[in-house]
C-alpha cells in the first residue's frame, strides 16, 4: 500500500497538480487517467523516485518493491532469456519457464530465446524490458502504456495477465476498453485536482460530468440570487426603515463563497474534409503479393474489393505486414505480383507514424498546415492548429522542436486540412490521450468516404469494423463481418495456449485438445449471447429514452428562458410542472439503469470467468 499526501507538481507557471492525495491499497489495480500534459507520468515518476514534487509526500512501506519500465535499454546477457532471467526474483532464478511463458505471450517466438536482444527493434527490446518487469513480482506494478508496442494477441495475453495480477498496479493507457478490463478504480487528474473512485473509466468520466454540470447549475443559481441581493441592496440602501435588512444581505453577501465558471478544456477535434465521390468502390486489389525475403512472403495473392464506404480494419501480429499493406496501397512500395485498379475520382490520405520525416523542420506548424491542400487560407490553417491543440503562438513553432507525439499531431492536422474520400491509418491512437481518441473515433466513425484502419485498439475495432483484412498464421485474407463476428468464429484460433500457467506447458500443438476447447468455448458464448443480449436491449432502451428525455427538459429550458423574458409567469409555471415531471422519470430511469448494469457486470463476469477457466478445465 501506498499513500500520498497534499501532493503538488508544477513546472513554471504551468501546475500539473496541487494537493493531491490518494492511498492505493491492498490488491488495487488503479486505472491513471487525464489529458495529455496534465502530469500522469509525471506522478508515476514521482512514485519512482526518479522526479521530486514541489510539496507533499509519497509514503511506502519498507521493503516494498516498485516494479516499472526502464526507459534506457540496456542489456548485458547474450540472449534474452538470459536477460529476462535477470527479473526473476532471488528464490526463483532457475525457473526459466516463467520468462519464456511472459516472453512467449508479449509475441517473442521459441526460436528467438537464444538470439541476442540486441538484434530486435526498438519494439520488441521495450517488451523484453516489459517481460523482465513482469517476472520480476514486485508489490506495486507501473505501467505507462504498455500496449504502444505489442499487437493484438499480445494485448490479448497481457490483458489476462493483469486481470489474474495478485498485487497492485497504477496504469497508464490511452486504451479505454484495456484499462477498463483490468483495473478495479480510476484515479484521475482533472483542473490540476486528483480524485479516486472505484470502478471504470466510464464511471469515472461520468461523474465528472456530473458533478460539474451540479457545479454550474449551482453557480448560475448563486449568481442570479447574488444580483437579486445586489438589487436589493442598491433599491432599498437610502431607506431608514430598512436599514438593518440592507446590512444583513450586505453581511450575507460577503460570506457567501463567489464560484468561478469553470474553465472549457480543451480537446483535440477532428472533422475531416471530405470530397464528393459518387462511384460505387474505390479500390479493387488482385492478386497482390509481397515480400521483402523470398522466403518469408508477408502477403500471398490477397483479393479484396473496397467500397465507397467500408470501414475496413487490418489486424494481425506486428512484423506480419500490416503497414506494408498500407504503404502498397498508398504506392510507398511496389508489389511483386497483382495490381491495384483505383476508380476515378478517388482522393486520400496516409496517416503513418514514420510519415513524420516527411515534415520540414524548416516550417512552422501553420505553414505545414497550409501546405497540405492549396486551397487552405491562413485562417483555416490556424483552425486546424487549434483543433490540434497548437493554439496562438503555438502554430507558430517550428517543426523541428516539437516532439514525436506533436508531430503526430501535425501529420494529423494535415490530413484534416486535405479534402479526401479515403482514409489511410497506420496505429492514429499513440500519442494521443483517452478523449482524444474518444474525438477520432467519432471522426472516423462519421466520414463517408472509405476507410482502411490499422489499429490494435480493441475498442476501435468493435466500433468501426464492417469488414476485416487479417495477418494471421502466415496467411493474409478478407474476413466478410465485424471483429466481435471474427472472434465469434475462432478468432487468433490459439491464442489460448498463452494463458496457460502449468509450469510444464511446452509449444506443442495437441490438434484434439484445440477442437475442444474450441466447441466449449463456442457453447458458452452461445449461452452469453442469450443471457446478457437481453440486458443489453433493455439498457440501450433506457439509455435512449433518458436520451430523449434530456433532449426534451433542454428545449422546456430553452423555453423557461424565452418566458422569462417575455414575464409569462403562467408559461413559466407550465413548464417548470414538465420540467420537472421529466427530471423525476429521468431519475427513476437512471435508478433502473443503474440496477441493470449491476446484473449485467456481474453476469458477464461470470462469463467471462468461465471462458478464463475453461483453457484449465480441458487440459
Amino acid at each position: 500500500m501506498i499513500s500520498v499526501d497534499n501532493l503538488g507538481k508544477a513546472y513554471g507557471k504551468h501546475i500539473l497538480f496541487e494537493g493531491a492525495s490518494f492511498k492505493l491499497n491492498q490488491k488495487e489495480k488503479a486505472g491513471l487517467v487525464g489529458r495529455n500534459g496534465h502530469g500522469k507520468t509525471t506522478l508515476l515518476r514521482i512514485i519512482t523516485g526518479e522526479d521530486t514534487p514541489d510539496e507533499g509526500t509519497v509514503t511506502i512501506p519498507r521493503n516494498y518493491r516498485i516494479g516499472y519500465i526502464k526507459q534506457q535499454l540496456e542489456f548485458t546477457e547474450d540472449t534474452i532469456l538470459k536477460e529476462g532471467m535477470k527479473g526473476l526474483i532471488e528464490t526463483e532464478k532457475e525457473d526459466s519457464w516463467k520468462v519464456e511463458k511472459v516472453l512467449a505471450g508479449l509475441g517473442f517466438q521459441r526460436s528467438d530465446m537464444n538470439r541476442n536482444p540486441l538484434e530486435f527493434s526498438g519494439g520488441f527490446q521495450i517488451r523484453l524490458n516489459l517481460a523482465k518487469v513482469l517476472v520480476s513480482e514486485p508489490d506495486l506494478l507501473l505501467l505507462d502504456e504498455p500496449t504502444n508496442y505489442l499487437d493484438i494477441t499480445s494485448i490479448r495475453w497481457i490483458e489476462k495477465f493483469l486481470q489474474g495480477w495478485p498485487r497492485e498496479l497504477m496504469l497508464i493507457t490511452h486504451d479505454r476498453g484495456f484499462m477498463d478490463k483490468v483495473i478495479t478504480h480510476t484515479i484521475g487528474i482533472h483542473r490540476r485536482k486528483l480524485r479516486k473512485i472505484p470502478g471504470t473509466t466510464e464511471k469515472y468520466y461520468t461523474q465528472i460530468a456530473q458533478d460539474e454540470e451540479i457545479y454550474e447549475k449551482t453557480r448560475l443559481n448563486d449568481e442570479r440570487k447574488r444580483k437579486e441581493v445586489e438589487l436589493f441592496i442598491t433599491r432599498f440602501r437610502a431607506k431608514a426603515r430598512l436599514a438593518g435588512l440592507v446590512q444583513s444581505r450586505v453581511k450575507a453577501l460577503e460570506k457567501q463563497e463567489k464560484k468561478t465558471k469553470l474553465e472549457n478544456l480543451k480537446a483535440l477535434e477532428f472533422s475531416f474534409r471530405e470530397k464528393e465521390y459518387n462511384g460505387k468502390y474505390v479500390l479493387s486489389a488482385k492478386n497482390i503479393s509481397f515480400c521483402f525475403d523470398q522466403a518469408n512472403p508477408l502477403i500471398n495473392g490477397l483479393d479484396i474489393t473496397i467500397g465507397a464506404h467500408d470501414k475496413i480494419c487490418v489486424v494481425g501480429q506486428n512484423g506480419k505486414g500490416k503497414t506494408t499493406l498500407l504503404r502498397l496501397i498508398a504506392g510507398n512500395l511496389k508489389q511483386i505480383t497483382g495490381e491495384f485498379i483505383w476508380n476515378k475520382g478517388v482522393e486520400w490520405s496516409f496517416f503513418e507514424q514514420t510519415n513524420i520525416v516527411t515534415l520540414s523542420d524548416k516550417r512552422t506548424i501553420e505553414e505545414e498546415i497550409m501546405a497540405s491542400a492549396p486551397d487552405i487560407d491562413r485562417q483555416t490553417a490556424r483552425n486546424i492548429c487549434a483543433a490540434m491543440l497548437f493554439e496562438g503562438d503555438d502554430a507558430l513553432k517550428k517543426i523541428s522542436v516539437l516532439s514525436g507525439g506533436e508531430k503526430s499531431r501535425v501529420m494529423l492536422g494535415k490530413i484534416l486540412a486535405t479534402p479526401v474520400n479515403m482514409l489511410l491509418l497506420d496505429e492514429p491512437t499513440n500519442h494521443l490521450d483517452m478523449e482524444s481518441c474518444d474525438a477520432l473515433l467519432a471522426a472516423i466513425d462519421s466520414f463517408d468516404g472509405a476507410v482502411i484502419l490499422v489499429t490494435h485498439n480493441e475498442m476501435f475495432l468493435h466500433a468501426l469494423a464492417e469488414r476485416l483484412i487479417v495477418f494471421h498464421d502466415g496467411k493474409t485474407f478478407v474476413f466478410e463481418g465485424s471483429y466481435q463476428d471474427f472472434l465469434d468464429k475462432g478468432g487468433w484460433g490459439d491464442e489460448e495456449t498463452l494463458f496457460k500457467t502449468d509450469q510444464t506447458s511446452n509449444c506443442s500443438d495437441n490438434a484434439a485438445g484445440k477442437k475442444e476447447l474450441r466447441k466449449a468455448r463456442s457453447q458458452i458464448i452461445i449461452e452469453r449471447s442469450k443471457v446478457l443480449r437481453p440486458l443489453e436491449q433493455k439498457i440501450e432502451k433506457i439509455e435512449n429514452e433518458i436520451a430523449a428525455l434530456e433532449k426534451e427538459s433542454a428545449i422546456i429550458n430553452k423555453s423557461i428562458e424565452l418566458a422569462t423574458q417575455e414575464r409569462d409567469g403562467k408559461k413559466i409555471a407550465e413548464l417548470s410542472i414538465t420540467l420537472t415531471s421529466n427530471e423525476t422519470i429521468i431519475n427513476s430511469l437512471f435508478d433502473e439503469l443503474d440496477k441493470l448494469s449491476t446484473e449485467y457486470d456481474s453476469l458477464k463476469s461470470v462469463f467471462d470467468e468461465r471462458l478464463e477457466n475453461i483453457i484449465d478445465d480441458i487440459s
